[in-house]
């Protein structure tokens, strides 16, 4: 990937984590020892206050990492325009503060641009204030290249005398001027001042050894291929036009075509070399465990941002704690098939595991029920608010002995083990509800229906029992990966971060739902998948939907469906809410037509993943199609268009098609799930959502997909993006340029830029939502 500085005038070709450590690196560098340094600022009309207020803060910048004193570093500045104007001499003033002031004190001038004029001063008066010849000079200029007359030799003959001379461009810089007045080599010579931190560094990488060093140990100097660029306006013929032209006959006009000429600001390219110093990040030994985050703090500093349920130490060590909020309710079979040592060994994992999760900051509540013939629940769901009264109460409960009727249990606790009693009675709880069931018997009822009628009523359901239950553990969860077997009685209590991991990541093993992502299904309702079939995979959709967080802020997912045709069921922004999304999935018709995914991929790329319809810049962005490998034909090129512009394409398949065709359009072996069977395709569901969480996790590219409106062009920064719009305005083009107004120059730095932060950037894509409903 490729980052701009400066708003595209200078642009260096490296990768976002280069452009933070050169940034990183500019600012611990250290120049000391015997050093003129003397700041030639253009104060002309061509620059205006603007930019020049920017010169000053790029020379107080270059300031700070000088060790100003009058036996080392010494600094003086000239301000040029008509005439050359000495603000202060080199010996003026003995602090970096002190010259730091005196430079923001500093009044713009005005007038043309007589470089030519400035240099020869210096000619003539040589850097006052300044020492003998003995010691280096240096000499800034900070300008933006666009002299009145040539400065080709005084240029010459400034740096004849050894005095080593940067050129710093500022605004739209004409490089080619900047060129002449550069020391040699020029690539090491030549800056941007846009970018306060990369000039700088610039600037002490090539002063570097014994003036300038810096304070990180192993940082070094490396060459990266840069272009700059030179903002010109130039003339051109757009046609010819009837003009009237007198002549020598009286009443009479003659007639002719004149050309029409027009006006147009171009960008001249300058490909070059940048050297920079870069010094090792700290993150580079990736020291943060667990899929943990390193976030490096200056050079030599860094802290772990760690998923849920790891923190135990800075690095991401494994804890066992909730720090979840989740309404959990702990359903124990108490009848006569567990018996008492069973029933004892749940209650005994119960208290050991609640002993380690539960803390005074805990944003958890717990209830706990007991079933046989009959459901009691003995502990209400945040009945108890500390960890002393909740174990007394789970050392009060007694063993009963009856039948082991688990689906009458789920039964009962779908419809009464949440009733919250809020303090208001318009507050409802919005808190995940998980019901973690503890059984080692056989049920005596159905539990299929009963666990659907719960997983319908947004329960989350995790089972618990020893090897032999493992395949109605699977039937009431609906997932072999909300299921947890044991293989002895020590074996259970070793499962205790596993539960712990499962309740806080509500489905998703790698805490999936803290992670920002626009996931879109496309499902195949074609006749060659059949209506059963459809009705699976429909199902298939729905309880995916539930490993997932749904909000404005965390997730967001659309539905579309295709035969020969596709359908945006909803689409991102349609709805907020988990239950939202469960009743609208249940609605969705089967249509029974020739299959096409190419059309169903193509849809999703031009009316699903984009802005105006509720695609949010910054996120992860998954489409999951769900075929019987029917129509794969004119595929491959709508996926690769996904691909592209930043869109994982996941292929699920169920039945036989030819390898090859699936891997053009999952693009990766790792994107592909073949599965044979309609009944099979459960069993799959934890490895494709982990795979999507993945995803989820991946560094983002701000512009991709484009979040630029009506072919505005998405310019990448150091951490940001910003839109360049033909005829409409906004951060992201939306709203068109009113008749009379002139839009705005391409290359002109805009108002403001869109920030990468995932947060912030789904606030700004809310209000746009907002906008555009007006």
């Amino acid at each position: 990937p490729t980052a701009l500085l400066a708003l595209g005038i200078q642009q260096i070709h490296v990768g976002q984590e280069m452009i933070g450590k050169i940034s990183a690196a500019g600012q611990c560098k250290f120049c000391s020892g015997s050093l003129d340094v003397l700041f030639l600022l253009d104060g002309s009309y061509s620059i205006g206050k603007g930019s020049f207020e920017r010169s000053k803060h790029f020379a107080g910048r270059l300031c700070d990492a000088l060790d100003i004193h009058p036996d080392r570093v010494r600094v003086g500045m000239i301000q040029f325009s008509s005439t050359p104007h000495l603000e202060f001499p080199l010996d003026s003033y003995l602090t970096k503060q002190e010259v730091k002031e005196r430079i923001m004190r500093t009044v713009f001038r005005g007038g043309s641009t007589e470089t030519s004029q400035a240099l020869k001063y210096i000619l003539h008066k040589g850097f006052p204030g300044g020492r003998n010849s003995s010691v280096p000079e240096v000499l800034i200029i900070i300008s933006d290249g666009k002299s009145q007359g040539s400065t080709a030799m005084p240029a010459m003959q400034v740096k004849e005398r050894h005095i080593t001379v940067f050129a710093v461009g500022i605004k739209f810089p004409r490089w080619e001027e900047l060129h002449l007045l550069a020391s040699e080599p020029p690539e090491r010579h030549l800056l941007f001042a846009g970018d306060a931190d990369d000039a700088a560094n610039g600037l002490y990488s090539t002063l570097s050894d014994p003036l300038c060093t810096a304070t990180a140990p192993g940082c070094k100097v490396e060459s990266h291929p840069c272009e700059r660029r030179t903002l010109e306006t130039v003339k051109e013929v757009a046609g010819n036009y009837v003009c009237w032209k007198g002549s020598k006959q009286p009443n009479a006009v003659q007639a002719s075509l004149c050309p029409f000429i027009r006006w147009k600001r171009v960008l001249i390219k300058h490909p070059s070399r940048c050297f920079r110093t870069v010094c090792p990040d700290p993150c580079d030994s990736q020291p943060c465990q667990n899929g943990g985050t390193c976030v490096p703090e200056g050079l030599d500093r860094y802290h772990c941002l760690c998923l849920l349920g790891y923190g135990g130490d800075v690095h991401c060590a494994a804890k066992l704690s909730l720090e979840c909020g989740v309404d959990l309710l702990f359903l124990m079979d108490s009848s006569a098939g567990v018996t008492l040592e069973g029933f004892l060994r749940f209650k005994a994992f119960l208290k050991r595991f609640l002993q380690a999760v539960v803390g005074q900051d805990s944003p958890m509540s717990v209830g706990v029920a007991q079933y046989d013939d009959h459901v009691r629940i003995p502990i209400e769901l945040g009945q108890h608010k500390d960890a002393f009264s909740l174990m007394k109460s789970i050392d009060a409960l007694n063993f009963s002995g009856g039948r082991t009727l688990t689906g009458r249990a789920l039964q009962y606790i779908a419809q009464h083990g949440f009733r919250s009693t809020p303090v208001f009675a318009d507050v409802q709880d919005d808190l995940p509800r998980v019901v973690v069931l503890l059984t080692d018997s056989k049920s005596q009822d159905s539990v299929a229906e009963a666990a659907k009628y719960a997983k319908d009523q947004n329960l989350f359901l995790i089972g618990i029992g020893s090897s032999f239950m493992r395949a109605e553990l699977t039937t009431v969860t609906g997932n072999p990966q909300q299921t947890i077997v044991y293989s002895d009685p020590q074996d259970l209590f070793n499962r205790m971060p596993e539960l712990q991991r499962k309740i806080c990541s509500v489905g998703n093993p790698e805490g999936c739902q803290a992670q920002s992502l626009d996931l879109a299904f496309a499902v195949d309702a074609s006749s060659g998948v059949g209506l059963e079939n459809f009705l699976r995979l429909r199902h298939f959709v729905r309880s995916s939907s539930l490993h997932f967080v749904i909000n404005r802020d965390v997730t967001q997912i659309a539905l579309v469906t295709y035969g020969s045709k596709a359908h945006t069921v909803f689409a991102l922004d349609t709805h907020t809410s988990n239950s939202a999304v469960l009743q609208a999935i249940d609605q969705v018709p089967f249509l029974g037509d020739s299959a096409s995914a190419g059309s169903a991929l193509q849809h999703v790329y031009s009316d699903v993943m984009t802005v105006q319809k509720g695609a949010r810049p910054g996120v992860n962005k998954v489409v999951v199609l769900l075929t019987n490998g029917g129509g794969m034909q004119d595929a491959a090129a709508p996926a690769q268009q996904l691909r592209h512009n930043g869109i994982l394409v996941f292929v699920v398949v169920i039945g036989d098609t030819e390898r090859d065709t699936l891997l053009r359009i999952a693009g990766s072996p790792t994107y592909l799930v073949h599965i044979s069977s309609y009944e099979d395709l459960q069993y799959y569901q934890g490895l494709i959502i982990e795979r999507i969480c993945e995803e989820a996790r991946s560094p983002v590219n701000l512009c991709k997909p484009n979040p630029c409106m009506n072919q505005g062009v998405c310019i990448l920064g150091p951490g940001s993006y910003r839109c360049q719009c033909h005829g409409w305005e906004g951060p992201h083009c939306e709203t068109r340029v009113v008749r009379g107004d002139s839009p705005r120059s391409p290359a002109l730095p805009p108002r403001s830029h869109i920030q990468g932060s995932p947060r912030g950037l789904q606030h700004f894509s809310r209000a746009l939502q907002h906008s555009k409903r007006q």
